[in-house]
């Protein structure tokens, strides 16, 4: 099969397979607060990271929601891990509340304290970075109009991570049970991990991911 991404046809694929085919995708928990204090919580299907040296991570938005909003405000938010034991609080915080209501308290999660940045961290959380924006970017179409989607783009100055997942210096990241976004309502637990060795002057794993 092959159609062009505008022209799918909806008899034959009522829902766009394109998010199911980039999967899976880490969830992105973010948490911001506004220049007024206003608490958001918020989880982005695409978010990832971009770079390891500085760390960079980022989350799109539809628009100029909350998160999106709060972040350029204060030049600021959190990445909480998202795991299967929160997957019901995750998606909770998901709800469309009224500007300035928290999801926290919604969802019933309780807040911790950032060390270098403003916006709370989901204390049940197993892992957050803090992070500093560094870019907030208006996503372009291919014909270079603007489209209504905001990248948001933030350097890791903080991270934070439960001492009971690190054996041996390493984390122990399926005792995690991260969760991660596919396609339509589908979502996924990492619960099982491969290793593989790269060709020779291929780089090697710290460099390269």
């Amino acid at each position: 099969m092959f159609y062009e991404s505008h022209l799918r046809d909806k008899t034959l694929l009522p829902h766009d397979p394109f998010k199911a085919l980039i999967a899976p995708r880490p969830v992105g928990w973010v948490s911001t607060m506004s220049k007024s204090g206003e608490v958001n919580l918020a989880p982005y299907s695409f978010f990832n990271a971009f770079s390891g040296a500085p760390p960079l991570i980022g989350f799109s938005s539809d628009g100029e929601k909350d998160s999106a909003t709060f972040a350029r405000e204060t030049g600021e938010f959190v990445w909480n891990l998202a795991t299967w034991d929160l997957r019901d609080f995750m998606n909770d915080t998901s709800a469309p509340l009224a500007r300035g209501q928290s999801e926290f308290t919604h969802a019933g999660l309780e807040t911790a304290p950032s060390r270098l940045v403003r916006p709370p961290r989901v204390k049940a959380s197993p892992a957050q970075l803090e992070c500093k924006v560094t870019e907030v970017i208006h996503l372009k179409t291919c014909d270079g109009g603007f489209s209504g989607n905001w990248l948001v783009l933030g350097q890791v100055i903080g991270v934070w991570i439960d001492d009971a997942y690190i054996k041996d210096g390493i984390v122990q990241v399926t005792r995690m049970k991260p969760i991660a976004r596919c396609g339509y309502q589908d979502y996924t637990v990492l619960d099982e991990v491969f290793q593989m060795r790269r060709p020779k002057g291929a780089g090697n794993a710290a460099a390269g991911g």
